[in-house]
């Protein structure tokens, strides 16, 4: 069996059960560098699980082939002992596909959001995910996660497909 899936347009009110949407807003803006910039702050919450060890890292992802849409989702992942944010580093859309913490991933509880271009997303701790793609060569992600010497990512093939594809 085959689920489609549209991908509706990304808010912070239908990301929130998921984690954070990163973006410049309106709120926690303060001037900073003699007024010369504002700064949002405090815009995701960056977990790392205090007793898995490790610690936050900061690492950049470029894509190198790009994916056509629709997309076929045959598998999720999940990083059970940190957060994982992802920004683009020049305006761009991006798909994203989450599903809530579980020991599985039950396909009818499937979300898939796209972004406008001008904000990221921070997944919470356990959050199921698509991995990430990009639909262009090119594009780049600033990723804020978990480092570590052992293993911070989970994976689960799903039951059935799932074709993914913007509205």
């Amino acid at each position: 069996m085959t689920l489609k899936l549209k991908a509706q347009p990304i808010s912070a009110e239908r990301f929130a059960p998921f984690g954070d949407v990163i973006h410049a807003g309106t709120e926690n803006a303060s001037a900073m560098n003699d007024a010369r910039f504002l700064r949002f702050n405090d815009l995701a919450r960056i977990e790392v699980d205090p007793q898995a060890g490790g610690r936050p890292c900061v690492s950049i992802a470029r894509c190198r082939t790009p994916t056509s849409l629709p997309y076929c989702i045959e598998m999720m992942e999940r990083h059970p002992k940190g957060s994982q944010a992802f920004v683009p580093l020049a305006p761009f859309s991006f798909l994203v596909v989450v599903a809530p913490p579980a020991e599985s991933v039950d396909t009818a509880q499937l979300h898939a959001f796209v972004t406008s271009g001008r904000e990221g997303v921070n997944y919470r701790k356990g959050v199921w995910h698509m991995p990430m793609i990009g639909l262009s060569s090119g594009q780049q992600f600033l990723i804020i996660d978990r480092a570590g010497d052992d293993s911070n990512c989970e994976e689960i093939v799903l039951g059935e497909s799932v074709i993914v594809d913007i509205e």
